[in-house]
């Protein structure tokens, strides 16, 4: 601080000091196979920052380890974790890759994504690419419809995720040019794909098939992309799935594990204290955290136990403030962070039938798949696609037209049409698969494949042209 003409200024140095205590405390992270019998401890003491944690969480999920255990203090200045975690078999983490990949990502000043080379689940943001985000209401054979938009227009779709929640749907898709495989970059192109997935967002303005749903879809199309997941936690909160949350629904929805949500006061620390229990599942504390950080809360303290025995329920206690340093004030607050928490479970949390499909990629193949889904009365409830050279390898969670669980008809039928493609049923021990898994044979896994038949089912509007 200084005074000038007997006014007092104060000089901004607080980015300087920052950088001091930075300099001082470079990150640490111990990597630690010795002390837990049965996982991984990780370590990490660095200087905080907003939004530290939700990216350290980001750097092992990226990497497919499973996080069993957390504690988290970040009173202060200071932020210090320690995660418990395996593989994706429930072993410690032994891979010299992975280990060293972990240091450098937590222990950098700024973020990194892991690298496309490291055995990351998900595709890495990339500049080689157009991203499109969409955002409408759900209904039967929208992935269809723009799938068959952008074949139209001579795109190639290299990765895509797929989420809908409460008969909203949201997609984040990395495209680029069919003929050169180059970013689109044309803008008259650009604008009028914008156009046209915009109309095929907009529906026919009946709300989804009588949901009575006003709200209007959206499009946005960008050079690169942010993390997938990470967009359409905040696509979906924008565009409000959460309003619904707690009320009874029908069909798959109704099948999924609620989320037990509850919100106290500590007023003698001045925090909010937040508890969650829910059945647990891949990535459930990323998607927790992306909610909380979404809605703008800061976690100073947390506990996370996923180690829940033969009943793999999951506990997540948090001590939060709002970034503005209150705790939640009122009671519309409190229940628009219950509700939106609760969305933030159940969006992955899908339970129907989970289908893989593994072919050689080729112009308009996702198109043809999603079109085939569409004409057997399946409703796509979230879709994993990605190609690496030259191979698709897609995975699809769908249930019938009306949120039930497919039958071995159905499943029949799929086979006969998809092609040279390989469907396998994905045993996962969700009832849905198993009744699936028995009526079309093979125990664990059927491998279906058939001629691509061309056909059309009443009910369903086909894609005829965009131009």
């Amino acid at each position: 601080m200084a005074r000038s003409g007997g006014e007092l200024v104060v000089v901004e140095e607080d980015d300087e000091y920052a950088k001091l205590v930075r300099r001082m405390n470079p990150p640490s992270v111990v990597i630690d196979n010795d002390s837990c019998d049965s996982a991984t401890v990780i370590r990490v003491d660095r200087v905080k920052k907003h939004g530290i944690l939700l990216e350290a969480v980001q750097v092992l999920v990226d990497l497919n380890l499973v996080i069993t255990k957390a504690y988290i203090s970040s009173d202060g200045n200071w932020f210090m974790d320690v995660f418990n975690v395996t593989d994706q078999d429930g072993n410690k983490v032994q891979n010299k890759e992975v280990t060293d990949c972990i240091k450098k990502c937590l222990e950098s000043e700024d973020y990194l994504v892991p690298p496309a080379s490291s055995p990351a689940g998900g595709a890495a943001p990339s500049e080689e690419t157009t991203c499109i985000e969409l955002t409408g209401t759900d209904r039967p054979g929208l992935l269809s419809e723009v799938c068959a938009v952008l074949a139209s227009l001579r795109c190639n779709i290299v990765n895509a995720e797929v989420w809908t929640h409460d008969r909203r749907a949201a997609a984040v898709i990395q495209i680029t040019d069919e003929a050169t495989g180059l970013p689109v970059r044309d803008g008259g192109r650009l604008s009028q794909l914008q156009e046209l997935l915009g109309n095929v967002m907009q529906g026919d303005g009946d709300g989804g098939g009588g949901g009575g749903d006003s709200r209007k879809g959206s499009t946005a199309v960008s050079l690169g992309a942010a993390n997938a997941e990470r967009r359409l936690h905040r696509l979906m909160l924008d565009d409000g799935d959460a309003g619904r949350c707690g009320e009874e629904r029908g069909g798959v929805a109704a099948a999924k594990a609620k989320a037990k949500v509850v919100v106290m006061d500590c007023t003698e620390r001045r925090y909010t204290v937040v508890i969650l229990r829910c059945r647990d599942r891949p990535r459930l504390l990323f998607d927790t955290l992306c909610a909380l950080t979404d809605l703008h809360y800061v976690v100073f303290h947390g506990t996370v136990d996923a180690e829940g025995g033969s009943a793999k329920e999951a506990y997540q206690e948090y001590y939060v403030r709002h970034v503005d340093g209150h705790p939640v004030r009122c009671d519309a607050e409190r229940l628009r962070l219950v509700r939106c928490l609760e969305a933030a479970v159940e969006r992955r949390a899908s339970d129907g039938l989970e289908l893989e499909v593994k072919t050689e990629d080729r112009a308009g193949l996702l198109s043809e798949i999603t079109r085939v889904f569409r004409e057997n009365s399946l409703s796509i409830i979230r879709a994993v696609i990605t190609t690496k050279d030259g191979e698709a390898d897609d995975t699809f969670y769908v249930s019938d037209a009306y949120g039930n669980p497919v039958d071995g008809k159905a499943m029949e039928a799929l086979g006969e049409q998809l092609g040279h493609a390989v469907l396998r049923v994905k045993s996962n021990g969700r009832a849905a698969i198993n009744r699936a898994e028995d009526s079309g044979g093979g125990g664990g896994a059927a491998s279906i494949i058939g001629n691509l038949l061309k056909g059309s089912f009443q009910g369903f509007r086909l894609i005829r042209s965009y131009s």
